[in-house]
């Protein structure tokens, strides 16, 4: 006859690990065509980088998870087309969205002066989203200053990350801050 000892069953409390918290969120990456949305999304889903430039048509999803303390947040990434051609397409992939990453070319300054109406676009669309301002192709020689950007991330009501998505910097952090600030706004 067996007994609990020959079976080792431990018969005591049970510790398990603290299950995390799972979201999902939908986050829109939006700028002008050519300022690199589909670059920061391989970099940051692929850790890759491709010098080609593809011209993104409708929109690609693509999905990350973050641990951000005890909570798991599975981030699926819409990179919708930089051309401002179909404000009703646009808004239809805005909808439900919880954030966004609005891009700017570093070396471009017509797209830094694009942002106001990106931005405006999407929040009619997802109101109460959280934005991150993100200046891109960081590791090019900029044509637009510190204090023209800083000047722009005012204006835009918040501040501006840089990133390269050829060589990795800043971009972790961009879509970080973003995850942070939508699960704060979700408390």
């Amino acid at each position: 006859m067996l007994d609990d000892q020959s079976l080792n069953i431990v018969t005591g409390p049970f510790h398990t690990s603290m299950e995390r918290k799972k979201f999902i969120r939908k986050v829109c990456l939006l700028g002008d065509g050519g300022v690199g949305k589909t670059s920061l999304v391989r970099r940051f889903v692929e850790d890759s980088f491709r010098d080609e430039y593809v011209v993104s048509f409708g929109t690609k999803v693509s999905k990350k998870v973050l641990e951000l303390g005890d909570v798991e947040l599975t981030l699926m990434l819409w990179d919708i087309l930089g051309q401002k051609s179909d404000d009703a397409l646009h808004s239809a992939y805005y909808k439900g969205a919880n954030g966004a990453l609005l891009v700017c070319d570093i070396t471009r300054l017509q797209t830094v002066e694009h942002l106001s109406k990106w931005k405006e676009s999407f929040l009619r669309a997802a109101p109460g989203a959280r934005i991150v301002l993100v200046a891109n192709k960081a590791d090019l020689d900029p044509k637009i200053n510190v204090e023209k950007l800083e000047a722009a991330a005012g204006v835009l009501g918040g501040r501006m990350i840089m990133t390269s998505a050829k060589t990795g910097e800043g971009v972790e952090a961009a879509f970080l801050e973003l995850g942070k600030q939508i699960m704060e706004a979700g408390k």
